[in-house]
């Protein structure tokens, strides 16, 4: 609950807590049985619009949740210099313990500098070891208070509603240290943690206050859409007359849909908002595009989200993936249903399609089974990232592996016509057989190679000769073979390439 503190424009902001951790962990199933709502099935369905931040209230103190795909959203603001979130909530398993996922968000949160708590999840698992979790943890730099160090850790169970109460109370007294405040006499400003385009409504999006009250007629901008504030309504839904710091608002009025992470101020006219939208310098292109020398292989991607935020996510997922062999470009990346726009798009540019959390429209997947175009689609973002990553890798041109096998030294040349000839030699290392490839070396260089189409020994035929045998040669290549020179044997193998994360 905002308070007013003795200096009247001064007050106690509510703390907004982001809750990281991998992936099946339990963030949702948290994240639900603090709500009281149901949030996984309907994201999961890809009909309900979820708003990216919503509050409860505990000991009559309110908290601001941020509901965002994960850490990677996180990055994603915090990469345009928004300041997000007061405290992070590290989810993690009783079972499993800390994965490669849990390090990833210990990184985020490390980096961020924000305050953080622990919550070992599933603790009615039979196999939970919290114990075993602590000892993780304190690889990664994350000493909790039970064994020492300064970060709160509490159990909990999404599932039994066991220890929400008291991380509540956590996150309730880390916030009291923290001493969040807000200006409510400043112009209104904070970040735009949600955004996406409404049919009926045009563009939606999900604001946090930092410091001001936005009030309904306020000019407001963030890059790069400006607008005059049509209404506000609270994470349920419930019109309100203004937006206090910390309090998650839905604001109807951008002329455009505003890019999740932004920084939003609300300006005295449209002329002052229009020149800060000029004057700020963003960079045309979301995804960082790497240059695409001559003979590189490309990936290209049409990308449909449920979500801005969740483009912004994934965007920020895919940059990460390896690019040396393939560079990843995304042809267009947008929150919406997969339609037939995208699927002409996909064509033209040889690209996949990749959606997140949206359906196919009817007319769009006939298109797509007609042209060949090929549709996959996600819920989560990390089993997205290892899809693309199986395209890079289909993409990939496999590697030549070479193995040597043994060399023969020829001792006669019998008959030579074209490009073909019959030689004689002895085997002086390893062995030679059929299917295989050979580099003929003259005083040990290469001059030139070929392949053995048949192999004699005794004037029969056999499938491979080995060390101290003779046998006959029908060789074929493009270098006439001479007395003395030897015969490397050798395979060369295509190995499928595989990206490393």
């Amino acid at each position: 609950m905002v308070q007013n503190t003795p200096q009247s424009n001064i007050v106690t902001r509510p703390p907004v807590v982001v809750v990281m951790g991998h992936v099946d962990h339990g963030k949702s199933s948290l994240l639900e049985a603090i709500k009281g709502l149901k949030i996984t099935a309907k994201e999961s369905g890809g009909i309900t619009q979820h708003i990216g931040a919503y509050e409860v209230e505990h000991q009559g103190k309110k908290i601001t949740f941020l509901d965002t795909p994960g850490h990677e959203a996180f990055s994603a603001m915090r990469s345009r210099g928004a300041k997000v979130a007061d405290i992070a909530i590290l989810v993690v398993d009783a079972e499993e313990s800390v994965k490669p996922q849990t390090k990833e968000a210990i990184l985020h949160i490390q980096k961020s500098g924000i305050p953080m708590i622990v919550a070992i999840n599933k603790i009615d698992k039979p196999g939970a070891d919290p114990e075993k979790v602590k000892r993780e943890l304190m690889q990664s730099n994350v000493l909790v208070e039970s064994l020492g160090g300064k970060i709160p850790q509490v159990l909990t169970s999404a599932k039994e509603k066991k220890g929400l109460n008291e991380l509540l109370e956590i996150i309730l007294l880390v916030a009291e240290m923290e001493d969040l405040k807000g200006d409510i006499q400043k112009p209104a400003e904070g970040v735009v943690v949600e955004s996406y385009l409404d049919n009926q409504r045009g563009p939606i999006a999900t604001v946090l206050l930092r410091d001001g009250i936005l009030k309904k007629g306020d000019i407001i901008a963030a890059y790069p859409a400006l607008g005059k504030v049509k209404s506000i309504e609270d994470f349920q839904g419930v019109p309100r007359e203004e937006g206090l710091p910390s309090m998650p608002c839905v604001v109807n009025g951008f002329e455009v849909v505003p890019q999740v992470g932004e920084k939003f101020e609300v300006y005295p006219d449209i002329e002052s908002a229009q020149k800060h939208l000029e004057k700020k310098e963003k960079r045309l292109d979301g995804f960082g595009m790497t240059l695409i020398e001559k003979d590189m292989r490309v990936l290209n991607l049409v990308l449909k989200a449920d979500v801005q935020g969740s483009v912004e996510a994934i965007l920020e997922v895919l940059k990460g993936l390896p690019q040396e062999k393939v560079v990843l470009r995304v042809l267009k990346g947008e929150a919406g249903e997969i339609q037939e726009g995208d699927v002409r798009l996909a064509k033209d540019g040889k690209a996949k399609i990749i959606g997140f959390r949206v359906k196919t429209n009817v007319i769009a997947k006939n298109l797509a089974e007609r042209e060949n175009v090929s549709i996959t689609t996600f819920d989560v973002i990390y089993h997205l990232a290892q899809g693309v990553r199986v395209l890079m890798e289909r993409r990939a041109a496999p590697e030549k592996v070479k193995t040597d096998l043994g060399k023969l030294k020829v001792l006669i040349v019998f008959l030579t016509e074209k490009n073909r000839q019959i030689v004689g030699g002895k085997i002086i290392e390893g062995e030679i057989k059929k299917g295989t490839q050979i580099e003929v070396l003259r005083e040990n260089e290469v001059v030139g190679r070929g392949r053995p189409i048949n192999l004699q020994k005794n004037k029969k035929d056999i499938e491979r000769a080995v060390k101290g045998d003779e046998c006959g040669v029908l060789y074929e290549g493009d270098v006439k073979i001479e007395q003395g020179d030897v015969l490397q044997i050798y395979l060369e193998e295509k190995k499928k390439v595989e990206l490393e994360f």
